[in-house]
């Protein structure tokens, strides 16, 4: 999926509705530039703190993701520098990749629920609207795609740039949990609700992603 600040690509498969087009060891070795990136990332004191993570090994990201990519209820796509993977021909696409965000169909009493959180991991392309465009990017997507018609968002309390965020995409705050000192946000879709949505998401631009390359440039 492409917007104005970032490009979403699929990070596991997750449901019905998309497949990464890569099989077996072509499968493996494709991904590994993802998950080292990922690691390194995560290396970072201020990421795991923001994202209430532990670190992991680098096994351990690998098992990971490998149980991702086996369960159902989890969506996830990379978040990518739209303006520089497209100022450039042959411009790959790890070296675009600043971040990821994710949907959680978890609630199995409500299917029409998901839990969204996004990460931009890399510190110069923070404050600059590209986890807002993405949040915007994957709600749409949950919406048309997967029928959501109610969104959560979990983050540390801490986290007043992300709280904030989400605010102004019209969440509310609707708990504390003070043991894991976070505050839980959440949107409801309304026809309102919407209708905005897709009126903020018009300019998105979906189309396949095969063999690591999506569209032409």
């Amino acid at each position: 999926m492409m917007g104005v600040l970032v490009k979403l690509v699929p990070g596991c498969e997750a449901s019905k509705f998309w497949e990464m087009g890569r099989k077996g060891q072509a499968e493996k070795a494709a991904h590994a530039w993802l998950l080292e990136m990922y690691h390194e990332w995560m290396k970072s004191e201020e990421l795991q703190c923001l994202t209430a993570s532990e670190p992991l090994t680098l096994e351990q990201e690998y098992a990971m993701q490998h149980r991702w990519r086996e369960d159902a209820d989890k969506c996830t796509f990379i978040v990518l520098d739209a303006v520089k993977w497209q100022a450039e021909a042959g411009t790959s696409e790890e070296s675009c990749m600043v971040g990821d965000v994710n949907l959680f169909l978890t609630d199995l009493g409500d299917p029409s629920l998901g839990e969204i959180e996004v990460m931009i991991a890399e510190p110069s392309y923070r404050g600059r609207g590209l986890g807002t465009e993405a949040v915007l990017m994957m709600m749409s997507y949950g919406v048309t795609k997967l029928g959501l018609t109610k969104f959560e968002a979990k983050i540390g309390q801490g986290n007043e740039p992300s709280i904030r965020m989400f605010q102004k995409l019209h969440f509310e705050q609707v708990a504390v949990n003070s043991v894991f000192q976070e505050v839980t946000l959440r949107l409801t879709m309304s026809e309102p609700e919407r209708q905005w949505l897709l009126e903020q998401t018009s300019h998105m631009e979906e189309k396949p992603y095969r063999d690591g390359c999506s569209e032409p440039r």
